[in-house]
């Protein structure tokens, strides 16, 4: 929270450096057609200071826009207001405004804690500097109520402001993980699908070519028995290949759920969940009206839970059970195998979780939350969402 929050693109910056510097034009346009109070003085330090300033700022926005949005830029804004508020103390309705403006545009490039501390300095500066003026009335303790609205609202302004980019940038840069993740699942799933044939119904189609062959060459010589027993051995291969590609679309995920749903998608996978890992999965769903994308997190949730019960928890038994809690689904799955070694499972930085992380992503897709709990007794995995998500 306390470094600079990254930016997409430099437009932003660079639209800020030509807004300050048509707000300095406009400011001597203003001050040369309006009857001012020391205009001279006003044109002065806007041409000596702050015109300077802001176009040094575009420059640099322009060629380097990281350093643009350096704090030290921030404070030197709040140093040409100071500047002009020490020149011209009448300016002093103006430079509270174009203070707020900047304490705004600042707490969206700075954040949340960077934000806070440049408002903090240079409206407490701003403050501090006015009282060494004569020119300004006490308005008996109106001026000080003012000033003191000026920093409270300076303060509220950088923190709400700041605390938004910052949300927003975590999103961000949590989508960008989410999408790199994705790609990576994608190609290793791709990977994983292409050896899988390869090795498997690719050798196996094969054989039975070679099979059908010597079977077609036996029921020629008049070998029947022969003949018979090859075509046994044929459908044998092809049953087995059946089977495992079967199991590869189950690892896929089932596309249909419009006319599937969770229940079905689940019960037809038990029998292979049975054999593919040795152990009893005991499911007990709730009937309810999911949307199919809802259908679809869940049986990706409840897929990766069992998976890992069957390849690192050496569980001996699986159940999956689908209620409606109030307005909410509830979703565990538990099993009784050894559990997760030290860390936090869902920590999409812990190596090998890269299936749990994104379990969680689909939890939170769902508004939902996901809980994991992990012992030398079992694991359970908790799923809790709204059954009509936003």
């Amino acid at each position: 929270m306390s470094s600079r929050l990254p930016i997409e693109s430099s437009q932003p910056v660079v639209a800020f450096s030509v807004v300050r510097v048509a707000l300095v034009l406009l400011s001597i346009a203003a001050v040369l057609i309006l009857n001012v109070p020391d205009r001279a003085d006003m044109v002065a330090v806007l041409l000596v200071a702050a015109l300077p300033w802001t176009v040094l700022i575009l420059v640099i926005a322009l060629i380097e826009p990281n350093t643009a949005q350096n704090p030290i830029v921030a404070l030197g804004d709040f140093a040409v207001l100071l500047l002009v508020q020490t020149v011209v103390p009448e300016t002093y309705g103006a430079v509270r405004f174009t203070a707020i403006f900047l304490v705004a545009v600042h707490a969206h490039f700075q954040g949340e804690v960077r934000g806070l501390l440049v408002a903090a300095l240079g409206s407490i500066a701003l403050v501090a500097e006015l009282p060494i003026h004569d020119e300004l009335p006490s308005m008996d303790g109106l001026l000080a109520f003012y000033e003191t609205v000026f920093v409270l609202l300076a303060l509220a302004t950088a923190a709400l402001i700041g605390r938004l980019r910052t949300t927003e940038s975590a999103s961000r840069l949590r989508a960008r993980g989410l999408s790199r993740r994705t790609i990576q699942a994608e190609t290793e799933a791709r990977r994983k699908v292409a050896e899988a044939i390869h090795d498997g119904p690719v050798q196996d189609l094969i054989g039975l070519d070679m099979i059908l062959s010597a079977a077609s060459q036996a029921a020629d010589g008049g070998d029947p028995e022969r003949a018979a027993d090859l075509v046994g051995q044929a459908r044998e291969v092809a049953s087995r290949n059946v089977s495992v590609l079967r199991d590869e679309i189950l690892d896929l995920g089932p596309y249909a759920f419009e006319e599937l749903g969770y229940s079905a998608a689940i019960e037809n996978c038990i029998p292979i969940w049975k054999r593919r890992y040795g152990f009893d999965v005991l499911a007990t769903i709730e009937a309810l009206d999911l949307p199919p994308e809802i259908a679809g997190d869940l049986f990706r949730i409840t897929q990766e839970a069992v998976v890992n019960a069957g390849r690192h928890s050496g569980a001996e038994a699986v159940s999956v059970n689908l209620r409606r809690v109030g307005r909410q689904l509830e979703l565990r799955v538990t099993d009784n195998g050894n559990g997760f070694d030290g860390g936090d499972p869902l920590d999409a930085m812990q190596p090998g979780h890269l299936g749990l992380a994104s379990m969680r992503e689909r939890a939170e897709i769902m508004d939902g939350t996901l809980d994991i709990e992990t012992s030398e007794r079992g694991t359970r995995v908790l799923l809790r969402a709204p059954l009509n998500p936003a």
